[in-house]
């Protein structure tokens, strides 16, 4: 889900497939043209299959061939890049096609045909006729082959936060302008040649109060066959160098992959800032202030970065597909980030946060290491319930798709504004992401939860919660669901043994217009602890009356106010949890001066 100020949320979130009727791409061999863009005579085939784009790359690009996914973007304005406007929301999102490749060469052309799916326009043939702005992309794949004896093809993270159309190394073509015409049945194929790579990430650097940290993680490397890093990013708290004798407890934010820390800024507000670019301003430098004269707690602030071969993040558990990374961030990097920085490394010292995707690693990983944490703070959490998977009943819908009739049918909605204008469908959104990956590898929302919480299927691939065309759930794999990342099934099953564990611990917000209808799932959840008894749950629930997605509380804020301060917010609630239920020999001195 989307970012929000300093919460971590989302904005926007092999060839052959098992629906039958599409064929998305074919790969064949074409004469390579040398301009850059071209429109080449071709003999016309099969309407059906007939090719409409060739894409192909130079041997100064890559002298060897390339496992990947090719994509044309078509665009009816080029500021930005084409390749930069293929949006979530469907009526607003610029065209894509998409196929996947295997071993292809330079100089061999990977060809789009006209029955590619497509999206927001699922079909070629539906485009209006006219001039538009075209781009062609190269996405790269890395084979893994893993631990379990599956082998497989995926983007390997690049330092950009899994992103096919910024990801460094991957090839892209200049935009150009060309006239399409899809009803016509001579029509030329477009030839597009990437020309272009996208550069390396400059690093982050440390300052005096911001460190970076990469681990290579043992447990991530041995899952993927492959070299598998953890990044940290720490902010020290005022006095750190100074007073050696300080052990510090730890406040870990979870959430989408952080480029570094961007919470507070060292300088005032710039002239001539206004709206809300002012008041974020005023609130980062008002929080560098307070942070750098020890007017917050002192805590070590950790930010993890663990993007991954399917997301921007891994979600922070222990997964079949994605790998354990619950283990690799809880057992070996935090271990190591209390060690270099004087963590004073045990449970009753230790709470996190984060919002949207943070907000379900904050509360999942509190209620699978209740132990080893003292505190989460939840802020509009991706489902936590799957009785309302977003709008979804993966458990008594038989449709993702559709509310059917018996003789009428609705889409499922994905996406609204606060007033309940829709602006994405389930099915919409679950087809952009088709178009960007096949098997899951699309790097966006759905994808990434079937990886995290489905079992690996026959081909390695994450087994499918539905039928990605048809929307037809798959009640094995929902049972699967409920019994290994249902939040509130999971609490609801094992409460005799979690809930002594968890008190005091769980702080949830939402607000009730969420822009993903994540509020629905929040009520459920609360609905089954209020529920229980031996002991009877006391967590909290703040719901933000009509306010949208990445709402943070305090009752009675809005999202926008809420989010410029969370991580002050929580840092005070936290230190104020640790200090009344640490144990009695506790270091609750050294820190505090």
């Amino acid at each position: 889900m989307p970012l929000v100020s300093q919460t971590n949320c989302r904005a926007s979130r092999n060839a052959t497939r098992k629906f039958a009727g599409y064929v998305f791409a074919i790969i064949v061999a074409v004469a390579a043209s040398p301009a850059i863009l071209t429109a080449a005579p071709q003999a016309a085939p099969a309407k059906s299959s007939q090719p409409r784009f060739a894409i192909s790359f130079a041997s100064d690009l890559s002298p060897t061939p390339l496992d990947g996914r090719v994509y044309v973007v078509i665009a009816t304005k080029n500021d930005p890049e084409p390749r930069t406007q293929i949006l979530e929301e469907e009526v607003q999102s610029q065209q894509i096609f998409g196929a996947d490749v295997d071993a292809l060469a330079p100089g061999q052309n990977a060809v789009i045909a006209a029955d590619a799916l497509g999206y927001p326009t699922a079909n070629f043939r539906d485009l209006p006729a006219g001039d538009y702005w075209v781009q062609g992309v190269l996405s790269k794949y890395t084979t893994f082959h893993r631990s379990d004896g599956h082998t497989v093809k995926l983007p390997m993270d690049e330092g950009e936060g899994q992103h096919w159309n910024t990801k460094p190394g991957n090839f892209y073509s200049a935009p150009e302008r060309v006239h399409i015409d899809p009803a016509a049945s001579n029509a030329s194929i477009i030839q597009i040649h990437l020309t272009k790579v996208v550069p390396p990430i400059e690093s982050a650097k440390d300052t005096e109060w911001v460190k970076h940290i990469k681990i290579q993680s043992p447990a991530l490397t041995k899952f993927w066959g492959h070299p598998m890093y953890l990044g940290a990013i720490v902010v020290l708290p005022e006095g750190w160098s100074s007073h050696s004798n300080a052990h510090y407890p730890l406040l870990v934010n979870h959430g989408h992959f952080p480029d570094d820390f961007h919470g507070f800024r060292t300088t005032p507000p710039d002239a001539g800032m206004t709206g809300y670019a002012l008041e974020r301003a005023q609130t980062q430098y008002k929080f560098y202030q307070d942070w750098t004269t020890g007017k917050l707690p002192h805590m070590l602030l950790l930010l993890v970065q663990h993007a991954n071969p399917y997301y921007d993040d891994s979600y922070a558990v222990d997964s079949a597909n994605v790998g354990p990374y619950g283990e690799a961030i809880n057992r070996e990097l935090i271990p190591k980030i209390e060690k270099q920085f004087r963590g004073i490394g045990q449970g009753w010292a230790r709470a996190i946060y984060g919002g949207s995707t943070g907000g379900w690693e904050t509360l999942a990983t509190q209620i699978f290491y209740p132990d080893d944490f003292n505190g989460a703070w939840g802020a509009c959490p991706d489902p936590v319930d799957f009785h309302a998977y977003q709008t979804v009943n993966i458990y008594d819908d038989q449709n993702a798709y559709w509310t059917i009739g018996p003789f009428g049918r609705i889409a499922q909605s994905e996406m609204r504004t606060p007033p309940g204008i829709i602006l994405a469908t389930t099915e919409g959104t679950n087809r952009w992401e088709l178009v960007l990956g096949t098997h899951g590898r699309s790097g966006e929302q759905w994808d990434i939860w079937q990886a995290v919480f489905s079992p690996a299927g026959p081909d390695g691939y994450p087994a499918e919660i539905w039928d990605q065309r048809t929307g037809v759930i798959n009640k094995e794999v929902a049972a699967y669901w409920r019994e290994h990342y249902d939040l509130t099934a999971i609490l609801q099953r094992d409460w005799k043994t979690l809930g002594p564990k968890l008190e005091g611990k769980l702080h949830v917000m939402v607000g009730t217009a969420d822009t993903f209808f994540l509020d629905h799932a929040v009520h459920l959840m609360q609905a089954a602890l209020d529920s229980t008894a031996s002991p009877h749950s006391d967590a909290t629930f703040d719901y933000g009356v009509d306010q949208p997605h990445c709402y943070t509380g305090p009752p009675g804020s809005t999202t926008r106010e809420g989010g410029l301060t969370f991580t002050q917010r929580v840092l005070k609630s936290s230190e104020q949890w640790m200090l009344k239920s640490a144990p009695k020999s506790a270091d609750t001195t050294s820190w505090r001066y």
